[in-house]
């Protein structure tokens, strides 16, 4: 692993690429990103930080053990969850405060094998998550890079409360999502809220946002047209283990710049 300020350098680097104007994945302060430093803590974007144009100020290193304790936390006040979040930082006497997702951050990098994390809210995938068929849009896969970059099924999150209701639900359905692939996921798709994508290392992020915007804009064009026409789970498995395909998925993600 890269010493804590190289992720942090990579890290900055991609919440600026992700927050292009030109990819239409965040505005303001929306969205928040994140990165394993070691086993033991991670850098996520402080709260009231915009993406475009963060420095490395714009960061707070957390440690990841007493986040995911909260998980199995009885009700907490947002008071009591802001004082959790303080007292987590790794440098306690830094004033920046974590983002209200720092928990879900510490779960995708953790139970969700990733190293980074790009949460956006794509116009494109939000579209759809905020539609009244988002559930049976993201029911099955539609073309094959689709499945190449962003795995054979994403994790769907029904709309939950923003902050440690949604970690716990994402927790539970990673969970499910493991028991059912084998794998881990690389897209959690949050009902009228956005997405996250989970990678092992900034290319990676930046390949399956870009995807999943392409599968949303390929959706709404499917839907204008009749309806989805998704790809059979034998099909889909298929894709996911062929050799040439998990070959080119290298390739991919190695040109997601």
């Amino acid at each position: 692993m890269a010493h804590g300020e190289d992720v942090l350098q990579r890290l900055v680097v991609m919440s600026r690429r992700l927050a292009d104007p030109a990819l239409d994945c965040v505005i303001l302060a929306e969205g928040n990103t994140s990165a394993r430093i070691d086993g033991e803590s991670f850098w996520v974007k402080a709260s009231g930080f915009k993406m475009a144009g963060i420095g490395p100020e714009g960061f707070v290193a957390m440690r990841t053990a007493p986040l995911l304790g909260l998980l199995d936390e009885g009700r907490l006040s947002d008071e009591e969850v802001k004082a959790h979040l303080a007292a987590a930082r790794l440098d306690p006497t830094v004033a920046l405060r974590p983002s209200v997702e720092a928990v879900l951050h510490a779960i995708a990098l953790t139970a969700g094998g990733a190293q980074y994390v790009g949460h956006t809210h794509p116009t494109a995938v939000n579209a759809i998550l905020c539609s009244r068929r988002a559930e049976e849009a993201y029911a099955g896969r539609l073309f094959p890079d689709e499945i190449v970059i962003c795995g054979p099924a994403p994790v769907y999150v029904p709309y939950t409360d923003p902050g440690l209701p949604l970690a716990r639900e994402v927790y539970q359905r990673i969970r499910g999502y493991i028991e059912a692939h084998g794998e881990t996921p690389k897209v959690i798709l949050m009902q009228n809220h956005g997405l996250v994508a989970l990678g092992r290392d900034p290319d990676e992020v930046e390949a399956i946002t870009a995807m999943a915007v392409k599968t949303a804009r390929v959706l709404l064009g499917a839907f204008a047209a009749g309806g989805p026409h998704h790809l059979s789970q034998e099909a889909v498995n298929r894709i996911h283990t062929r050799p040439d395909e998990l070959y080119r998925r290298q390739l991919l993600k190695g040109q997601a710049g």
